[in-house]
């Protein structure tokens, strides 16, 4: 007979070593597959042993399928009578096209279409589909001109172990056949023949690993829990020889009870270590895992006397678990010099265990490129890259050129820590690229009343003309030497990368942090609480601080900002001194004293001028969880009333308004996006250099006689016209040099700022 295996990419060759190891006869690995021939005992020992396959396939034929026609043909000349009993149910599980058979839901019509006619001819019945428990899966893989048809041996994959756990909604599970690679990548299924075997799983999450491991080690077949195969309603079942490997694999695991296995798991995420014993539970296996740090696991297997292996599951790290990702890597450092093996999206851990892996595999990752890699272990180890930080605190880091980042951003932090306590500024730039190469700017916040330390870290998009690998490998050593150097707990880090695309609003995507999917249970759980406590829920006053908000003090205000909701936290900094001036401004008008904030984000600003004494604001924003941000900015510095107003509106049609309207301002800020396109503006767009004209010739018009606005834009090459402005009776008066504030005097280009009056 002949049979193929079939697996993600990647694993041919480990497949066919375990095939191979099975005594399966014929092993050749192909791509995303492995052949094997003989008897349909050894096919179905690979349905219960082998933890690397998705699913064991035997060939019936293969056919031509370059039309539909030849496909429907071809399948019309197997006897399917000796395949499906009748009243049996099958299903078509169709992969592969052709320039012809351009449809898998066609190929497989097509394919029902040839059996059903060979049983209706035979039996003078068609027999039944069954998409969910078929009987029997026919599985047809066109490739080519040909098509291979076969019965799925597995019904299910065979990754569906029977143990999968869900347990922990923060921690992302890791398949069984990954687990089970990332074993054989390392070797464990050779060292578990060496006694008491030690294996240390770091970011072990829902415990796939040690249950692969163990398993291993206790020569327990990875099937024996299945309730259910392919092979059981297909006529060709050869039922005796099933229960012959049944009964042999239920000796050997009972044999294996008592082999010894020390299973160590480093995981400090939330519900990670509940999850591992839950799973291992699930499985089956009696042995105990100790949760321990990664210095002490390494210690551990170096002083093994079996075999012994680490994995690192950093699978489940992405692009926007930075900060995460290096402090994960500074502890995988802990394990250089032993054998690894790792599944990751980068080959950043090269760095930490200061070697290249002796075996690189790539894989996919979910959707993403990934590898599988193998360091093996050594006793010449290369001196270990880290630098020495004030108190002699080491931090590993992955490029050696990262001491002097080290250097640098600790001198300038004490310099700056002196200027914020003379000023009595307590949320200031520490850093803003002062390297090239760590182009990064670090801004620290502190809470009112010391309650908490935060930064926020955002990294300039780097040219394209630097490696990607060793710009994120920079980065990563910023986001472990800048939480130790300014004291600041790690968690307490915020990255963001800061890119020049243009598109979307100034404040796009405020509020909508990524959530974790719920189960259709949990989600019908939590909206029957919500009903529940409709009437008697607490309506949120104006000074309850939202979930993830925190306060901070500048010039004698209250703020409020939040890291984890939106690319900018809720006050611009660079904008501290030009709020100072708005107050002092406000203090010196005369009159009406009426204020209005343009493009008022969360009313920093509006707080400023109403501590001016400012008995009228207005403060307009499209955005509406912007606006309710300013109203509790305000509302915690005292300021409440009708006298202040809050209106959402695109800016542009607000001012066209209120130029035809009796209202005007004695004092206007306006401090615009560089680019906007939301669907809510009257405009299909706005472009700061293309608009500012128009924008600032109608703010002009809002002004009272002697009244004056502030004009302010990040753009950094912006260029006002000022002989449009000055034909339409408006002065300009650049006042930039006197808002760039002490600790952003590297990038004066961070905004520009203007005085507008009418001529």
């Amino acid at each position: 007979m002949e049979f193929f295996a079939t697996c993600p990419k990647g694993f041919e060759k480990l497949l066919a070593e375990e095939l191979a190891s099975l005594k399966i006869p014929q092993v050749r690995a192909l791509r995303g597959q492995v052949s094997f021939g003989g008897e349909l005992a050894d096919a179905y020992r690979a349905c219960l042993w082998s933890r690397l396959a998705s699913r064991v396939l035997l060939v019936l034929a293969r056919v031509d399928a370059h039309t539909a026609d030849s496909l429907y043909e071809g399948l019309c000349r197997i006897d399917w009578t000796s395949h499906l009993a009748p009243g049996a149910t099958f299903a078509i599980d169709a992969h592969g096209t052709n320039a012809n058979l351009r449809n898998t839901q066609f190929v497989a019509l097509r394919s029902k279409d040839a059996i059903s006619d060979v049983i209706f001819h035979a039996r003078g019945a068609r027999p039944m589909t069954d998409t969910n428990r078929p009987d029997v899966t026919v599985a047809v893989r066109v490739s080519g001109e040909r098509a291979t048809a076969c019965i799925d041996l597995s019904g299910e994959p065979l990754f569906h172990r029977g143990y999968d756990s869900r347990a922990a909604k923060d921690v992302a599970p890791l398949r069984p056949d990954y687990a089970a690679a990332l074993l054989a990548a390392g070797g464990w299924f050779r060292e578990v023949r060496h006694g008491d075997p030690v294996l240390a799983a770091l970011w072990a999450g829902q415990g796939s690993v040690l249950v692969e491991a163990a398993g291993a080690t206790l020569d327990r077949a990875p099937g024996l829990l299945r309730p259910r195969w392919g092979f059981e309603g297909w006529v060709g079942h050869d039922a005796a020889a099933w229960e012959a490997l049944l009964d042999d694999a239920d000796r050997r695991a009972e044999a294996g009870e008592k082999n010894g296995l020390t299973l160590l798991a480093c995981d400090t995420r939330r519900g990670a270590e509940s999850a591992c014993r839950q799973t291992l539970r699930a499985a089956g296996i009696s042995c105990e895992v100790s949760f321990v740090g990664v210095p002490e696991a390494a210690d551990a297997v170096r002083t093994a006397k079996g075999g012994r292996l680490v994995t690192c599951d950093l699978s489940w790290l992405d692009d926007d678990s930075l900060a995460v990702e290096a402090s994960v890597l500074s502890e995988a450092s802990a394990v250089a010099g032993l054998s690894v093996a790792a599944l990751a999206k980068s080959d950043s851990l090269d760095a930490a265990l200061r070697a290249e892996p002796a075996a690189r595999v790539d894989v996919y990752v979910g959707r993403d490129d990934g590898e599988l890699a193998f360091y093996e272990a050594t006793d010449e180890l290369a001196a270990p890259a880290e630098v020495t930080l004030a108190g002699n605190v080491r931090v590993p880091v992955l490029v050696p050129a990262s001491d002097q980042f080290a250097r640098r951003l600790a001198k300038v932090a004490k310099l700056r820590a002196k200027w914020a306590r003379r000023e009595d500024v307590s949320c200031y730039r520490v850093y803003d690229a002062d390297l090239p190469d760590y182009s990064v700017a670090i801004e620290l916040y502190q809470g009112l009343e010391g309650r908490g330390r935060w930064l926020q870290i955002s990294e300039y998009a780097a040219p394209k003309d630097v490696d990607r690998q060793l710009a994120r490998r920079r980065l990563m050593d910023v986001l472990a030497i800048a939480p130790r150097v300014l004291d600041v707990d790690p968690r307490c880090v915020n990255l963001r990368v800061r890119t020049r695309a243009r598109g979307g609003s100034q404040y796009a995507g405020h509020g909508s942090a990524p959530t974790t999917p719920e189960r259709h249970e949990d989600a019908y759980a939590r909206l029957r609480g919500q009903r529940a406590d409709l009437r008697n829920r607490h309506k949120p006053s104006l000074t309850d601080l939202p979930e993830g908000a925190h306060l901070v003090d500048e010039g004698g205000l209250t703020f409020e900002v939040n890291f984890s909701t939106r690319l900018d936290c809720g006050i611009f900094l660079d904008h501290r001194e030009t709020r100072s001036r708005i107050r002092e401004m406000m203090k010196q008008t005369l009159g009406s004293k009426r204020f209005l904030n343009l493009f008022a984000y969360t009313g920093t600003a509006t707080c400023y001028a109403a501590d001016g004494g400012a008995k009228h604001t207005t403060t307009v924003d499209l955005s509406r969880p912007s606006l309710d941000w300013a109203r509790r900015n305000m509302a915690r510095n005292g300021f409440r009333g009708p006298e202040h107003e809050f209106v959402q509106a695109d800016v542009l049609s607000y001012i066209n308004e209120q130029r035809h309207s009796p209202n005007r301002w004695d004092l206007v800020f306006c401090d615009v996006p560089t680019f906007s396109n939301s669907q809510r503006m009257r405009k299909s767009s706005f472009d700061v250099q293309r608009d500012h004209v128009e924008l600032i010739i109608g703010v002009s018009r809002l002004l009272t006689r002697n009244g004056s606005a502030i004009f302010s834009c990040n753009l950094r090459g912006f260029k006002p016209d000022v002989e449009a402005l000055k034909k339409a009776g408006v002065v300009l008066e650049d006042i930039t040099e006197e808002t760039i504030p002490e600790d952003f005097q590297r990038n004066k280009k961070i905004h520009h700022c203007y005085i507008v009056k009418r001529g």
